[in-house]
Parts: structure tokens; C-alpha cells; sequence
């Protein structure tokens, strides 16, 4: 058995905001280990500054807080070296947050448009519980995105519990989703093995390895191709090689190859070389936090594939009616199925034929 790959995919603000909007939570946050990207992911979600307040530090002296909106700025802790840690040695100044913080949520509420901002969220504001009041006020009336410090503080716990937050935890955003690429299509259509076709300079099912690459803990190919294993062999991808003849086969056995080590399992073509790697983590990011639901792209009112299900899910595709695909359970549990809209129709398209080849190519 191939050893659990890194996750190495870093999240974008393209894939953030894409699973945010379609999650119909009302807040997003952001939170992770120190120097983990939060601030930095923040301000590119939203590049024309909010109203809302910035806060930052100097290394051994202080931290201060600015109001956007007027630009002034108050000290709201102070180091003191006695404190324990290393991490945590700033003492809170409470009129900091008393005087200009709080002033500055309440322009925040009185500003126009939906949106305010607060670029941290951390143990010195749990020390104010006024300025908490003014943060749970503001969040009735505004939409807040703020990175919230990881740390095991009640209001901080808190604000990433909240029903109506969506929280993205930057040092494990997908929990642990699997996936299989589907590569065992015989492609009568197209003449031959499609998948080791030339497509902008390499075979056709490496666009789908590297949109799939370090989002999921476990990763299979199944193919009947061996040609196809060997390249996935070569770049440490684990391989099931079979000579089954069915669909549903395909299913039951990338997924036997993994089972019992993941929450989720993805199912994407091998014949899709559009398919955008923040289009599969924006996927895996929804169904970590809608973990009832089966997802699927989907390109204005067509339904497309990758298709990720959840794990009660899983007894029906190891148990398929003989050459049914994962459509059998989207066509029996309509209820569940939930949509992410991709922004370009070829992003689904798959390639059948050599037309279909030649057509994306030119795109």
C-alpha cells in the first residue's frame, strides 16, 4: 500500500470565496497556525479595504489598533516579559479597546455596504468583554470577515462555532476526503487508450493527477491500462489494476483501496483536462463543512463531473447494481445533491473523441 500523501495544496482566495458563497453562511473566517497565510488570504479576498479595524505588533514593545475608517490608532497591549510563553507575552491595555475599538465597531455598524472586516481576533480582545459585546453586535447587522486566532479561549471557540460562520482552518481545511480517478474507459469512441493522448504536451490523465494532487489524504487510480499505471507508479500514485468489465467495478474497487482511512471520497474522470485544482478544493472544502451532502460541479443549470460523497454513501457504491456509476445514488437521493458552480463550461468537458481532443486544445 502507497503511503498517505502531504497535503501540499495551499489555499486561494479563488477557492475560498467560491466554497464560501455557495455555502449560504453569513460570516467567514479565517483561522490557523501562526504565519499560516490568514492575513495575507484575507486582504486578497477583499483587496479595496473594509471598514473595520487592523491590528499589528512590534516585536517586543507593543500592539496597536487601527481604525480604517479614520486611520487612528490605539495601543491595546503592551510586552511585559514576565508573562509565561513566548507566544502570548503582550499584556492587554483595555482602554485601547474601551476608547478606539469600540468606537471603531460602531462606525463599522453605521458604515455603508454589507461587509466589515477585522484583521485578528485574539487573546487580547478576549481579555475586553466590551469589545466581544461590540464584535457579537457588529455580526448582527453586518457580514464579518476576520482572522481569528487559533487558540483554546472561549470567544475565540466561540466565533468559530457560530451557525452562521464559515470557517476556514488554513492548517486542515478538507478534513479527510479520498479520491478515485477514474481511468479504466476503454475509449471505443476514440480509437484507442485516450488517456495517454498528447494533450498540451502531456498525456491527457496527467491534468487530472495534478488537479487532484495534495488536497486528499489518499489518492487511487484504477485503471486497466498499463500504460497508465506505470505512470502513476512513477510519480508515487497508488495504482489498482484490474480487468474488470463494469463501471460499477471501477467504483467498488478505487474505493475498497481506501476505505477506512477517509470521510469522503471524490470520484473524477480521468478525461477532463480543464478541470481546475481550485475547482477540486473548493469541493472537498464544502463537503468538509456540509458533510451530509453529496457533492458535484456543476456549469449554469448542467450537472457535471468530479462527484464527492459522503461517507454514509459509501456502503451503496461498494454495493452498485452491475454496470451503474455514482449517477445510480444522485438519481436516487436528489435531496442531497448540492451544486458548486464552476465559471467555465469546458472546465466539465470530457474528451471522447479526437474532435473533442482537438476542439479543447485550440481553447
Amino acid at each position: 500500500m502507497s503511503p498517505i500523501e502531504t497535503p501540499v495544496y495551499r489555499l486561494t482566495t479563488d477557492c475560498i470565496w467560491n466554497s464560501f458563497r455557495n455555502s449560504r453562511k453569513r460570516h467567514l473566517l479565517l483561522t490557523g497556525a501562526r504565519k499560516s497565510g490568514k492575513s495575507t488570504l484575507l486582504a486578497g479576498l477583499f483587496p479595496d479595504s473594509l471598514p473595520g479595524v487592523t491590528t499589528w505588533a512590534e516585536p517586543g514593545k507593543a500592539v496597536y489598533l487601527r481604525d480604517n475608517a479614520t486611520g487612528r490608532t490605539a495601543r491595546i497591549g503592551v510586552y511585559d516579559g514576565s508573562l509565561s510563553g513566548t507566544a502570548n507575552q503582550m499584556r492587554i491595555c483595555p482602554e485601547g479597546f474601551r476608547g478606539l475599538g469600540n468606537a471603531a465597531l460602531q462606525r463599522c455598524a453605521e458604515a455603508q455596504g454589507e461587509w466589515v472586516s477585522i484583521d485578528e481576533i485574539g487573546y487580547l480582545e478576549t481579555g475586553c468583554p466590551e469589545y466581544c459585546r461590540g464584535i457579537r453586535a457588529l455580526m448582527a447587522g453586518k457580514r464579518l470577515a476576520a482572522v481569528v486566532r487559533k487558540q483554546p479561549l472561549a470567544f475565540l471557540e466561540e466565533l468559530c462555532r457560530r451557525e452562521d460562520v464559515f470557517l476556514v482552518d488554513l492548517d486542515a481545511p478538507f478534513g479527510n476526503p479520498g479520491c478515485v480517478i477514474m481511468a479504466s474507459g476503454l475509449g471505443k469512441r476514440f480509437g484507442g487508450n485516450k488517456l495517454m493522448a498528447d494533450f498540451r504536451g502531456k498525456p491527457l490523465i496527467q491534468w487530472a493527477l495534478d488537479a487532484t494532487e495534495g488536497i486528499f489524504c489518499r489518492r487511487v487510480v484504477v485503471t486497466r491500462h498499463p500504460a497508465i499505471a506505470e505512470l502513476c507508479r512513477r510519480q508515487g500514485i497508488q495504482v489498482v489494476f484490474h480487468e474488470l468489465p463494469y463501471r460499477s467495478d471501477t467504483v467498488r474497487l478505487g474505493l475498497q483501496a481506501i476505505l477506512g482511512e477517509i470521510d469522503s471520497c471524490m470520484f473524477c474522470p480521468g478525461d477532463q483536462p480543464l478541470l481546475r485544482r481550485d475547482t477540486v478544493a473548493s469541493l472537498a472544502l464544502n463537503a468538509y463543512h456540509e458533510d451530509k451532502a453529496i457533492w458535484r460541479t456543476a456549469y449554469e443549470d448542467g450537472a457535471g463531473s468530479p462527484v464527492l460523497f459522503p461517507k454514509w454513501a459509501f456502503p451503496e457504491l461498494l454495493a452498485l447494481p452491475e454496470g451503474k456509476g455514482g449517477s445510480f445514488l444522485l438519481k436516487k437521493y436528489p435531496g442531497q445533491v448540492h451544486m458548486l458552480p464552476v465559471r467555465d463550461k469546458y472546465e466539465l468537458m470530457d474528451v471522447d473523441t479526437p474532435e473533442d481532443l482537438k476542439f479543447l486544445q485550440a481553447l
